[in-house]
């Protein structure tokens, strides 16, 4: 099925060619939906874009284009207005087709193969494994699983993937922090005492008292630097079990969990820095081996983004987390995709410019690697900020939070601004039953459109699937508002997709519930007219539809009864 902007391009397309003898250029026809009453269902500026190829007034121009359009099933009237704007009435014929093509199609409704099955990953959360997830990774999370949902629904291939990292000096730190505080339970802690660098969230403790429980005091004879990768072990293992867990529990479903470990074992850092020196991005000095970040090459005369060049490997021969990050970056594209999508925190900003001059040295397109930057989350309490330090590990964690509003509110109040602006989770608020509450309003649409349903099964109305959708019997503004609503699905969802925003679908959703409610309080679906009756049946199911399946790309359950 065509979407109404897509019919109306192909009309206005018609029309420019025939006044213009096909001298007119156009690269997109784009529509807007006016906002004031009588301006119709949609308005376009392209005379006022156009004009000038033929010398003329974008009014003259436009007027031209209106009187070539030709009676058509969806068009009502067209008429000009103000310097060159054209406004389209469309007919409820475009409404009717929409809502019976949801009917028909209930799963294709809203997609499209915009991706053309290309392979995009997504990677997201990756936090160290260095403690439980906090709320800054529950946004991440939620952001970039949202992500993966909606380029799928667009017809990409999507793998979403963590990137455990699980080598380097932060292991170390967690490793001492373990042993420490092992020794410190069995009350032998000058033995090793707690370094200053120690994480020293209370889950340490916990970690060190299992390890306690299960292993006595076996390690109390042993060298500390003999026992201390048993404890970064089983450190980090419960720490990644705990993940798991956690991010099983809130929904998120991941494809691959990469080890940072297998770009040692498998040889891909030393294989990447070589890749860089063949192409002239990497140089060796005093030593140590340098990225090259102002090399300009005869197939890319465009200086890479990064301002200074960069060490891959130290002089001990060590390499540095960007000379990991290359690796890492190389092995996606090897593995075949054509998009590279990473989340990551707010503090990574100062990072991008030198990846995006990482993923140019390696010949690709800066446009095949993007960054989504999630800001902070402030968590409010009856009005009050909830203090909260990851240094000083005191944070709140995504359990906490979950186990506190439920995993719908918290996926909703993580997802419903855009992820590059600062979040003010209202705790209180997330746990209302009430209209107040934005994801309780939205499932209480969608808990009502089903109740309607089973209403109208008991008493036989249901049954009548012969009569079909009669537009013409809902003539009612709240009725109009509603089916328009609907056929914008698929541009919203389109749109969220190509912006990477989820956020413009929970404000779709949110939008598409408001209009049902209205509806439903200015009208009895079950009335004493029956085709009237059965024909807003039909349109609560549609939107029942679109609800279930905008929630569940968003990862937000459609209750049934609430």
């Amino acid at each position: 099925m065509k979407d109404i902007d897509s019919i109306l391009r192909e009309i206005l397309f018609e029309a420019i060619q025939k006044v213009s003898a096909g001298k007119i250029d156009i690269d997109e026809i784009m529509f807007d939906r006016p906002k004031r009453e009588g301006q119709g269902d949609r308005a376009s500026n392209v005379a006022m874009k156009t004009a000038k190829q033929l010398e003329k007034s974008p009014r003259s121009f436009a007027e031209e284009i209106v009187s070539a359009i030709e009676k058509n099933a969806y068009i009502e009237k067209v008429e000009t207005a103000g310097p060159g704007f054209i406004n389209i009435f469309l007919t409820p014929l475009w409404l009717q087709q929409t809502v019976e093509y949801i009917l028909s199609n209930p799963d294709a409704f809203g997609s499209s193969d915009a991706g053309k099955g290309r392979k995009v990953q997504v990677e997201f959360v990756s936090a160290n494994p260095t403690g439980p997830l906090h709320i800054g990774h529950g946004r991440g999370a939620a952001v970039g699983d949202t992500v993966g949902n909606l380029l799928s629904f667009a017809g990409w291939s999507v793998e979403k993937e963590y990137y455990l990292n699980d080598a380097g000096l932060q292991m170390q730190i967690l490793g001492t922090s373990t042993q420490s505080r092992y020794f410190e339970l069995l009350e032998k802690a000058d033995k090793a005492p707690l370094p200053e660098t120690s994480y020293k969230g209370g889950y340490i403790r916990d970690i060190a008292k299992r390890i306690v429980e299960s292993e006595g005091d076996k390690y109390i004879s042993q060298p500390l630097e003999e026992s201390l990768q048993f404890f970064t072990d089983y450190a980090v293992n419960s720490i990644l079990a705990d993940i798991k867990d956690d991010l099983n529990e809130f929904g998120i479903k991941f494809d691959v969990w990469f080890s940072e470990k297998s770009l040692y074992t498998r040889d891909l850092v030393s294989e990447a820095m070589k890749y860089l020196k063949e192409r002239g991005f990497a140089f060796e000095h005093e030593g140590a081996l340098w990225f090259k970040s102002q090399t300009k090459t005869e197939e890319n005369e465009d200086t890479n983004t990064e301002d200074k060049d960069r060490v891959l490997i130290r002089s001990n021969g060590a390499p540095t987390y960007f000379a990991s990050d290359i690796a890492y970056h190389k092995d996606k594209f090897d593995r075949g995709f054509e998009r590279l999508i990473d989340v990551w925190g707010a503090d990574h900003h100062g990072y991008v410019p030198r990846m995006n001059a990482a993923i140019s040295a390696l010949g690709h397109s800066p446009d095949s690697f993007e960054v989504l930057l999630i800001q902070f989350v402030n968590l409010l309490r009856n009005g009050e900020l909830v203090p909260m330090s990851t240094r000083s590990g005191q944070f709140v964690t995504l359990r906490e939070v979950r186990n506190e509003v439920g995993n719908d509110a918290a996926r909703w109040f993580f997802l419903m601004r855009s992820s590059d602006s600062h979040l003010d989770f209202d705790l209180e608020l997330a746990k209302q039953q009430s209209n107040e509450n934005p994801v309780y309003y939205v499932q209480y649409a969608h808990a009502r459109a089903c109740s309607i349903k089973r209403e109208c099964a008991e008493r036989g109305l249901i049954k009548d699937t012969n009569m079909g959708i009669n537009v013409n019997e809902l003539t009612k503004d709240e009725e109009r508002k509603l089916m328009a609503k609907l056929a914008i699905f698929p541009q919203e969802a389109a749109r969220a997709a190509n912006d990477l925003a989820p956020h413009i679908m929970t404000n779709y959703v949110f939008d598409l519930a408001g209009d049902f409610h209205a509806f439903y309080n200015a009208h009895r679906v079950i009335c004493e007219d029956k085709e009237k009756s059965f024909s807003r049946l039909q349109l609560v199911e549609a939107v029942r539809v679109v609800l279930s399946r905008a929630l569940g790309l968003l990862g937000v359950s459609a209750p049934e009864r609430m």
